[in-house]
């Protein structure tokens, strides 16, 4: 059982920074493909990144790419996603997530993901 929780969500002008970090528990961790997803009022919950489980491969949204980066630091158990240039449309709530691994690798389906954490608000004013 991998437990997750994120943070480093908040309230940015347009144009500006934020790292959100996801902190999991469990000893597999190292062993897990990661990824963050978002949601914003109304919508769908909509693929953001994605990393393997060694840092070698990520992934990213048309939406995002060139502005977020993600990355691990499996010594710590944890996975950040740093977001510049933030747009008014980046704001929803974003959500981190693992895949069992180590076989599986990352995947923009969220169906894909077996652990989630509660999510962090992200609200970008223009």
């Amino acid at each position: 059982q991998v437990q997750l929780v994120e943070s480093g969500g908040g309230l940015v002008q347009a144009g500006g920074s934020l790292r959100l970090s996801c902190a999991a528990s469990g000893r597999a961790y190292s062993n897990y493909a990661m990824g963050w997803f978002r949601q914003a009022p109304g919508k769908e919950r909509e693929f953001v990144s994605a990393i393997s489980w060694n840092g070698g491969s990520t992934y990213y949204a048309d939406s995002v790419k060139g502005r977020f980066t993600i990355s691990r630091d499996n010594a710590k158990n944890t996975v950040y996603l740093q977001m510049n240039i933030l747009k008014p449309e980046d704001t929803a709530v974003y959500y981190c997530a693992a895949i069992r691994g180590p076989i599986r690798g990352p995947s923009s389906s969220a169906a894909a993901y077996d652990y989630w954490g509660q999510g962090t608000q992200v609200t970008v004013s223009s």
